[in-house]
């Protein structure tokens, strides 16, 4: 149980990195007249082309997916205006509950009927959109580790490639495969998650606690850190040199295996490098926070960069008008949700995050009988597999529109007090 216990603070952590980064990039955004113009400009043309191309052949699928992608991907205005909502949903999530929000994109696209592949092509698409466009890179030079930088870069491209190529071949296969094999892992990592989050929140509401929202991250226990870096493998690599007399080192292999997880997992679950990145430099290399933020907003770019070109985009797995209309929702929802949080108690935030999560892993847990129906692995009536098909559709949008509508009308009703505070 210690175990288990140990990797949820771990995956929290990862969480919780990845929202300040993503609330940070995002204010960058916002804050910047010359980035929103950018933004305008590469948004407009896209919509524009979109809409012609829908215009001229309206037998186009209204449901991306089969056996073939389309590029550029099919486009209609309520297509647009749901992809706005997804991006502002979890955007919102990752603002007020400062974690957690990527990992309800790809299940939101998957229930609003975009292939798994597409998801995450798109997802990455967006991270990596909104990574050029909001990070302050040279604020940052300074905290970059080179030797960490290039030896992670290395294992992060293997394991990108190694992602992408599993889920490219498994949609090529059969693409109810491909939305299965994603179900799945998002299942088993939903799933963990939002359990002990769960009984974390009712933990704390007994002994009427209210904390921060996740608790805070777990220490480095059991010396690993330490291990790894007494271990001689070359080539060793130095680093927090300004930090600690003398610096530290390790492994450049170490760096790399850590790298090749991250880039697996980003090109699997299209949830961007960054998600794992801090936890493993921080609590299993022993690499400062310092050296970890400005080696992290580098591997983002080009992990999320690579991914997504490099294993979808040229296979015309990404569906750029939804990639545009969710980072538009997500920049404001992020916004919305940070200020949110000056309101409302920590507990509440505690209980939103393990709800959030339950809800996206009920969503695809119940996607999953009909997935293996339809590869024949599990017999069960068609009728009964759609039925829970759109019951965890419902559950899921109605929780997170709740949470959604919740969020806003606290935002709304205490716009006096954000003015007076600003």
């Amino acid at each position: 149980m210690t175990i288990f216990r140990k990797a949820y603070r771990m995956l929290v952590a990862a969480s919780v990195a990845h929202a300040k980064w993503d609330m940070e990039v995002s204010h960058n955004i916002l804050s910047s007249r010359k980035r929103l113009i950018i933004l305008g400009i590469c948004i407009l043309p896209i919509i524009l082309f979109s809409v012609a191309i829908a215009a001229s052949d309206p037998e186009l699928p209204a449901i991306l997916g089969g056996k073939k992608a389309y590029s550029p991907a099919f486009y209609t205005p309520v297509i647009f205006a749901v992809s706005i909502l997804i991006g502002l949903c979890a955007g919102l999530v990752t603002g007020c509950i400062g974690a957690g929000g990527g990992f309800i994109i790809t299940p939101a696209l998957m229930s609003a009927g975009i292939k798994g592949i597409l998801a995450v092509g798109t997802d990455l698409f967006h991270i990596f959109a909104k990574a050029i466009m909001g990070t302050v890179i040279h604020k940052k030079l300074g905290n970059v580790s080179v030797g960490l930088a290039i030896a992670f870069l290395i294992g992060s491209g293997l394991g990108v490639t190694g992602g992408g190529v599993i889920n490219r071949a498994l949609y090529e296969a059969n693409p109810v495969l491909s939305d299965t094999f994603i179900s799945v892992v998002y299942v088993v990592l939903l799933g963990f998650l939002g359990t002990y989050a769960l009984i974390d929140f009712l933990r704390l509401r007994k002994n009427d606690a209210g904390g921060d929202a996740h608790g805070g991250a777990p220490g480095q226990s059991g010396g690993l850190p330490a291990k790894l870096q007494r271990a001689n493998i070359p080539p060793m690599i130095g680093f927090d040199e300004d930090l600690v007399p003398g610096g530290k080192k390790i492994s450049g292999l170490f760096v790399a295996m850590c790298g090749g997880v991250v880039g697996f997992a980003a090109a699997i679950m299209g949830v961007g490098g960054g998600f794992l990145t801090f936890p493993m430099f921080v609590y299993i290399l022993g690499v400062s926070s310092f050296t970890t933020v400005g080696t992290d907003i580098l591997q983002i770019i080009f992990t999320a960069g690579y991914a997504s070109i490099s294993q979808y985009a040229i296979y015309g797995f990404i569906f750029y008008t939804l990639a545009m209309g969710m980072l538009i929702g997500s920049l404001f929802g992020i916004q919305v949700g940070a200020l949110t949080t000056k309101v409302v108690k920590g507990i509440y935030i505690r209980g939103f995050y393990a709800t959030a999560i339950l809800a996206g892993f009920v969503n695809r847990i119940f996607a999953l009988p009909g997935k293996l129906m339809e590869m024949e692995i599990l017999n069960i009536d068609p009728g009964l597999a759609g039925i829970l098909t759109q019951i965890g559709n419902w559950l899921f949008f109605i929780v997170i529109g709740i949470f959604a509508v919740w969020v806003i009308a606290k935002f709304t009703s205490n716009i006096k007090t954000f003015r007076s505070e600003a």
